[in-house]
Protein backbone atom coordinates (compact mmCIF):
# COMPACT_ATOMS: atom_id res chain seq x y z
CA UNK A 1 0.00 0.00 0.00
CA UNK A 2 1.21 3.44 -0.48
CA UNK A 3 2.97 5.28 1.98
CA UNK A 4 3.29 2.02 4.00
CA UNK A 5 6.40 0.02 4.36
CA UNK A 6 5.21 -3.73 3.08
CA UNK A 7 6.90 -6.40 5.29
CA UNK A 8 8.02 -9.38 3.15
CA UNK A 9 8.79 -12.97 4.66
CA UNK A 10 11.85 -14.78 3.41
CA UNK A 11 12.06 -18.28 4.17
CA UNK A 12 14.98 -20.00 5.55
CA UNK A 13 15.30 -21.40 1.88
CA UNK A 14 15.44 -18.45 0.36
CA UNK A 15 17.82 -16.62 2.79
CA UNK A 16 20.37 -19.58 2.47
CA UNK A 17 20.26 -19.29 -1.68
CA UNK A 18 20.60 -15.43 -1.00
CA UNK A 19 24.10 -15.79 0.85
CA UNK A 20 24.59 -18.53 -1.28
CA UNK A 21 24.72 -16.41 -4.81
CA UNK A 22 26.90 -13.60 -2.83
CA UNK A 23 29.14 -15.86 -1.35
CA UNK A 24 29.72 -17.91 -5.25
CA UNK A 25 30.10 -14.28 -6.56
CA UNK A 26 32.76 -13.20 -4.27
CA UNK A 27 34.85 -16.65 -4.90
CA UNK A 28 34.29 -15.62 -8.96
CA UNK A 29 35.24 -11.96 -8.31
CA UNK A 30 38.85 -12.66 -5.87
CA UNK A 31 41.01 -13.78 -8.22
CA UNK A 32 40.67 -11.46 -11.04
CA UNK A 33 40.70 -8.74 -7.63
CA UNK A 34 44.12 -10.53 -6.65
CA UNK A 35 45.16 -10.68 -10.05
CA UNK A 36 45.06 -7.17 -10.74
CA UNK A 37 47.07 -6.65 -7.51
CA UNK A 38 50.09 -8.76 -8.51
CA UNK A 39 49.97 -7.88 -11.90
CA UNK A 40 50.04 -4.37 -11.12
CA UNK A 41 52.71 -4.59 -8.71
CA UNK A 42 54.33 -6.96 -11.61
CA UNK A 43 54.32 -4.52 -13.99
CA UNK A 44 56.13 -1.84 -11.43
CA UNK A 45 58.47 -4.42 -10.37
CA UNK A 46 59.18 -5.05 -14.21
CA UNK A 47 59.18 -1.40 -14.96
CA UNK A 48 61.71 -0.75 -12.42
CA UNK A 49 64.05 -3.28 -13.38
CA UNK A 50 63.85 -2.49 -16.40
CA UNK A 51 64.46 1.19 -15.89
CA UNK A 52 67.82 0.06 -14.23
CA UNK A 53 68.73 -2.26 -17.35
CA UNK A 54 68.15 0.34 -19.80
CA UNK A 55 70.27 2.71 -17.42
CA UNK A 56 73.10 0.20 -17.37
CA UNK A 57 72.78 -0.71 -20.79
CA UNK A 58 73.19 2.76 -21.92
CA UNK A 59 77.00 2.64 -20.70
CA UNK A 60 79.06 0.29 -22.67
CA UNK A 61 81.17 -1.04 -20.05
CA UNK A 62 85.22 -0.20 -19.85
CA UNK A 63 87.49 -2.05 -21.08
CA UNK A 64 89.39 -4.33 -17.82
CA UNK A 65 91.30 -7.07 -17.19
CA UNK A 66 91.86 -9.44 -14.35
CA UNK A 67 95.36 -8.92 -13.16
CA UNK A 68 94.76 -11.77 -10.50
CA UNK A 69 91.99 -13.63 -9.11
CA UNK A 70 89.53 -10.86 -8.50
CA UNK A 71 91.37 -8.06 -9.27
CA UNK A 72 90.11 -6.09 -12.41
CA UNK A 73 92.23 -3.10 -13.67
CA UNK A 74 91.26 -0.64 -16.38
CA UNK A 75 94.46 1.02 -17.92
CA UNK A 76 93.54 4.61 -19.03
CA UNK A 77 94.57 6.57 -22.31
CA UNK A 78 97.97 8.21 -21.82
CA UNK A 79 96.72 11.68 -22.88
CA UNK A 80 95.17 14.66 -21.58
CA UNK A 81 91.54 14.52 -20.26
CA UNK A 82 88.91 16.08 -23.17
CA UNK A 83 85.75 15.60 -24.45
CA UNK A 84 86.84 12.51 -27.29
CA UNK A 85 87.98 10.53 -24.10
CA UNK A 86 85.34 11.32 -21.42
CA UNK A 87 87.97 11.85 -19.17
CA UNK A 88 89.85 8.56 -19.41
CA UNK A 89 93.32 9.69 -19.00
CA UNK A 90 93.97 7.23 -15.64
CA UNK A 91 93.88 3.64 -14.70
CA UNK A 92 91.34 2.07 -12.51
CA UNK A 93 90.24 -0.77 -10.95
CA UNK A 94 88.26 -3.06 -8.52
CA UNK A 95 88.72 -5.50 -6.57
CA UNK A 96 85.85 -7.96 -5.83
CA UNK A 97 86.37 -10.13 -2.11
CA UNK A 98 83.26 -12.74 -0.87
CA UNK A 99 81.23 -10.04 0.24
CA UNK A 100 81.41 -7.01 -1.43
CA UNK A 101 83.64 -4.83 -4.11
CA UNK A 102 86.00 -1.85 -3.50
CA UNK A 103 86.56 0.40 -6.61
CA UNK A 104 90.16 2.09 -6.31
CA UNK A 105 89.67 5.35 -8.57
CA UNK A 106 86.72 6.50 -10.46
CA UNK A 107 87.37 7.85 -13.49
CA UNK A 108 87.91 11.32 -15.02
CA UNK A 109 84.15 12.05 -15.45
CA UNK A 110 80.76 10.49 -14.24
CA UNK A 111 80.10 8.80 -17.61
CA UNK A 112 84.00 6.58 -16.93
CA UNK A 113 82.52 6.33 -13.50
CA UNK A 114 78.94 4.71 -15.00
CA UNK A 115 81.09 2.99 -17.67
CA UNK A 116 83.19 1.17 -14.48
CA UNK A 117 80.35 0.56 -12.78
CA UNK A 118 79.01 -1.35 -15.79
CA UNK A 119 82.00 -3.58 -15.56
CA UNK A 120 82.12 -4.49 -12.36
CA UNK A 121 78.14 -5.31 -13.23
CA UNK A 122 79.51 -7.65 -15.88
CA UNK A 123 81.57 -9.58 -13.45
CA UNK A 124 79.13 -9.18 -9.84
CA UNK A 125 76.22 -8.47 -8.84
CA UNK A 126 77.83 -8.13 -4.88
CA UNK A 127 77.48 -4.35 -3.69
CA UNK A 128 80.43 -1.49 -4.04
CA UNK A 129 81.22 -1.27 -0.02
CA UNK A 130 83.75 1.33 -1.10
CA UNK A 131 84.80 3.94 -3.47
CA UNK A 132 88.82 4.76 -2.62
CA UNK A 133 90.16 7.72 -4.07
CA UNK A 134 94.11 7.69 -4.29
CA UNK A 135 94.53 11.24 -4.50
CA UNK A 136 92.58 14.67 -5.32
CA UNK A 137 93.27 14.90 -8.87
CA UNK A 138 90.22 15.06 -11.24
CA UNK A 139 91.37 12.53 -13.69
CA UNK A 140 90.76 9.82 -10.79
CA UNK A 141 87.87 11.03 -8.67
CA UNK A 142 85.08 12.74 -11.51
CA UNK A 143 83.80 9.53 -11.79
CA UNK A 144 82.37 9.75 -8.20
CA UNK A 145 79.29 10.15 -8.97
CA UNK A 146 78.18 6.92 -10.86
CA UNK A 147 78.58 5.20 -7.19
CA UNK A 148 76.47 7.52 -4.76
CA UNK A 149 74.34 4.86 -3.43
CA UNK A 150 73.17 3.71 0.01
CA UNK A 151 75.82 1.67 1.25
CA UNK A 152 78.62 2.87 -0.48
CA UNK A 153 81.36 4.18 1.66
CA UNK A 154 83.98 6.87 0.37
CA UNK A 155 87.52 6.66 1.32
CA UNK A 156 90.49 8.78 1.27
CA UNK A 157 93.63 10.37 3.12
CA UNK A 158 93.05 12.37 5.51
CA UNK A 159 94.19 15.46 3.91
CA UNK A 160 91.74 14.48 0.79
CA UNK A 161 88.24 16.60 2.09
CA UNK A 162 90.66 19.70 2.70
CA UNK A 163 91.82 19.92 -1.07
CA UNK A 164 88.57 18.28 -2.76
CA UNK A 165 86.78 21.67 -0.49
CA UNK A 166 89.82 24.07 -1.94
CA UNK A 167 90.02 22.76 -5.31
CA UNK A 168 86.52 21.22 -6.13
CA UNK A 169 84.97 24.50 -7.56
CA UNK A 170 88.20 25.47 -9.69
CA UNK A 171 88.02 22.09 -11.08
CA UNK A 172 84.65 22.44 -12.22
CA UNK A 173 84.98 25.50 -13.93
CA UNK A 174 88.55 24.96 -15.34
CA UNK A 175 86.87 21.21 -17.12
CA UNK A 176 83.98 22.85 -18.97
CA UNK A 177 85.81 23.74 -22.01
CA UNK A 178 88.02 20.73 -21.78
CA UNK A 179 85.21 18.23 -21.17
CA UNK A 180 82.28 20.17 -22.40
CA UNK A 181 78.71 21.34 -20.69
CA UNK A 182 76.89 17.91 -21.00
CA UNK A 183 79.54 15.78 -19.06
CA UNK A 184 80.99 18.18 -16.54
CA UNK A 185 77.17 18.94 -15.52
CA UNK A 186 77.02 15.06 -14.20
CA UNK A 187 80.00 15.51 -12.39
CA UNK A 188 80.24 16.05 -8.76
CA UNK A 189 82.81 16.86 -5.68
CA UNK A 190 81.73 13.82 -3.34
CA UNK A 191 84.69 13.94 -0.88
CA UNK A 192 85.37 10.75 1.93
CA UNK A 193 83.70 10.05 4.88
CA UNK A 194 86.17 7.08 5.75
CA UNK A 195 89.79 8.67 6.13
CA UNK A 196 93.01 7.44 6.41
CA UNK A 197 95.58 8.88 9.01
CA UNK A 198 98.25 6.06 8.37
CA UNK A 199 96.92 2.69 7.70
CA UNK A 200 93.55 1.12 7.83
CA UNK A 201 92.25 -2.01 6.39
CA UNK A 202 89.31 -2.46 4.51
CA UNK A 203 87.23 -6.27 4.66
CA UNK A 204 85.72 -7.46 1.43
CA UNK A 205 84.77 -10.96 3.06
CA UNK A 206 87.61 -13.04 3.13
CA UNK A 207 89.84 -10.37 1.64
CA UNK A 208 91.47 -7.39 3.15
CA UNK A 209 92.99 -4.56 1.48
CA UNK A 210 95.62 -2.40 3.44
CA UNK A 211 95.36 1.34 2.98
CA UNK A 212 98.63 3.58 3.64
CA UNK A 213 98.61 7.44 3.65
CA UNK A 214 101.58 9.12 2.55
CA UNK A 215 103.44 12.15 3.26
CA UNK A 216 103.19 15.13 0.60
CA UNK A 217 104.81 13.69 -2.70
CA UNK A 218 103.18 13.80 -5.78
CA UNK A 219 100.36 15.46 -3.53
CA UNK A 220 99.47 16.20 -0.20
CA UNK A 221 96.99 13.32 -0.11
CA UNK A 222 98.21 10.27 -1.83
CA UNK A 223 96.92 7.08 -0.77
CA UNK A 224 97.95 3.42 -2.00
CA UNK A 225 95.69 0.59 -1.54
CA UNK A 226 97.53 -3.24 -0.78
CA UNK A 227 95.20 -6.27 -2.40
CA UNK A 228 97.25 -8.76 0.55
CA UNK A 229 95.92 -11.97 -1.18
CA UNK A 230 97.38 -11.20 -4.22
CA UNK A 231 99.98 -8.87 -3.31
CA UNK A 232 98.85 -6.25 -6.06
CA UNK A 233 99.46 -2.24 -5.13
CA UNK A 234 97.66 0.38 -6.52
CA UNK A 235 100.10 2.58 -6.51
CA UNK A 236 97.92 5.86 -7.52
CA UNK A 237 100.13 8.29 -8.89
CA UNK A 238 103.09 7.76 -6.93
CA UNK A 239 104.07 5.81 -9.88
CA UNK A 240 103.81 7.04 -13.52
CA UNK A 241 105.13 4.55 -16.20
CA UNK A 242 105.69 5.63 -19.33
CA UNK A 243 103.77 8.63 -18.70
CA UNK A 244 106.19 11.23 -17.29
CA UNK A 245 105.79 11.72 -13.37
CA UNK A 246 103.68 14.68 -12.62
CA UNK A 247 104.10 16.84 -9.64
CA UNK A 248 101.96 18.96 -7.80
CA UNK A 249 103.15 18.35 -3.62
CA UNK A 250 106.91 18.23 -3.30
CA UNK A 251 109.67 16.91 -4.82
CA UNK A 252 111.78 15.93 -1.97
CA UNK A 253 108.77 14.60 -0.29
CA UNK A 254 108.30 12.71 -4.02
CA UNK A 255 111.96 10.85 -3.51
CA UNK A 256 111.48 9.97 0.06
CA UNK A 257 108.24 8.26 -1.06
CA UNK A 258 109.53 6.49 -3.29
CA UNK A 259 112.56 4.80 -1.22
CA UNK A 260 109.03 3.95 0.98
CA UNK A 261 108.00 2.20 -2.17
CA UNK A 262 110.59 0.45 -2.64
CA UNK A 263 110.93 -0.78 0.87
CA UNK A 264 107.50 -2.50 0.43
CA UNK A 265 106.79 -5.81 -0.53
CA UNK A 266 104.25 -6.28 -3.44
CA UNK A 267 104.06 -8.68 -6.50
CA UNK A 268 102.88 -6.48 -8.83
CA UNK A 269 101.98 -2.73 -9.43
CA UNK A 270 98.75 -1.17 -10.96
CA UNK A 271 100.20 2.73 -11.48
CA UNK A 272 98.26 5.92 -11.60
CA UNK A 273 99.20 5.97 -15.36
CA UNK A 274 100.75 3.17 -17.81
CA UNK A 275 100.63 -0.55 -18.11
CA UNK A 276 100.55 -3.13 -14.89
CA UNK A 277 104.22 -4.04 -14.20
CA UNK A 278 105.77 -6.94 -12.37
CA UNK A 279 109.25 -5.17 -12.53
CA UNK A 280 107.91 -2.56 -10.60
CA UNK A 281 111.45 -1.35 -8.73
CA UNK A 282 112.76 -1.03 -12.35
CA UNK A 283 109.59 1.98 -13.12
CA UNK A 284 110.41 3.23 -9.62
CA UNK A 285 113.99 4.02 -9.99
CA UNK A 286 112.79 5.36 -13.90
CA UNK A 287 110.51 7.64 -11.45
CA UNK A 288 113.62 8.64 -9.11
CA UNK A 289 115.94 9.69 -12.31
CA UNK A 290 113.30 11.62 -14.03
CA UNK A 291 113.15 13.40 -9.98
CA UNK A 292 116.86 13.62 -9.54
CA UNK A 293 117.88 14.93 -12.85
CA UNK A 294 115.08 17.48 -12.41
CA UNK A 295 116.37 18.57 -9.04
CA UNK A 296 119.84 18.74 -9.82
CA UNK A 297 118.90 20.64 -12.83
CA UNK A 298 116.70 23.42 -11.13
CA UNK A 299 119.28 23.54 -8.17
CA UNK A 300 121.46 24.82 -10.79
CA UNK A 301 119.72 27.25 -12.13
CA UNK A 302 118.53 28.46 -8.88
CA UNK A 303 122.07 28.86 -7.98
CA UNK A 304 122.93 30.68 -11.48
CA UNK A 305 120.43 33.38 -10.76
CA UNK A 306 118.03 32.36 -14.06
CA UNK A 307 114.48 33.28 -14.26
CA UNK A 308 111.99 30.83 -13.66
CA UNK A 309 110.93 31.24 -17.46
CA UNK A 310 114.41 30.55 -18.99
CA UNK A 311 114.32 27.36 -16.02
CA UNK A 312 110.85 26.01 -16.90
CA UNK A 313 112.34 25.60 -20.85
CA UNK A 314 115.21 24.40 -19.58
CA UNK A 315 115.55 21.51 -16.80
CA UNK A 316 115.06 18.47 -16.80
CA UNK A 317 115.19 18.41 -21.02
CA UNK A 318 117.77 15.70 -20.97
CA UNK A 319 114.40 13.13 -20.04
CA UNK A 320 112.15 14.39 -22.37
CA UNK A 321 112.50 11.37 -25.07
CA UNK A 322 112.06 9.06 -22.15
CA UNK A 323 108.31 10.18 -21.73
CA UNK A 324 105.30 10.63 -22.90
CA UNK A 325 103.41 13.56 -22.35
CA UNK A 326 106.54 15.18 -21.49
CA UNK A 327 105.91 18.77 -23.24
CA UNK A 328 102.17 19.01 -21.58
CA UNK A 329 103.72 18.48 -17.48
CA UNK A 330 107.84 19.42 -18.18
CA UNK A 331 107.66 22.54 -17.70
CA UNK A 332 104.54 22.48 -14.50
CA UNK A 333 107.15 20.57 -12.98
CA UNK A 334 109.95 22.55 -13.06
CA UNK A 335 107.86 25.46 -11.48
CA UNK A 336 106.51 23.00 -8.86
CA UNK A 337 110.29 22.15 -7.78
CA UNK A 338 111.81 25.68 -8.43
CA UNK A 339 109.33 26.80 -5.78
CA UNK A 340 110.33 24.56 -2.89
CA UNK A 341 114.03 24.11 -3.41
CA UNK A 342 114.82 27.80 -3.80
CA UNK A 343 113.97 28.25 0.20
CA UNK A 344 116.44 25.11 0.62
Amino acid sequence: MKGKKVAICRSPLFRSRVCRAHFLARVEWAPHFVGIILGTALVLILSASTGRAQEQQAFTPLLVSEVAPGVYVHIGNIDMMNEANEGDAANAGFIVGDDAVAVIDSGGSAREGARLLAAIRKVTSKPVRYVVNTHVHPDHMFGNAAFVQEGTAFVGHRNLPRAMAARGEFYLKAFRGLLGDAMIGDVKIVPPALLVDDEMQLDLGRRKLTLKAWPAGHTDNDLTVLDNESSTLFAGDLLFVEHVPVLDGSIRGFLADLDGLLRMSARQIVPGHGPVVGDWRSAVEDERRYFEELARDVRRFIAQGTPLATAAREAGRSERSRWKLFDEYGSRNVIAAYGELEWE
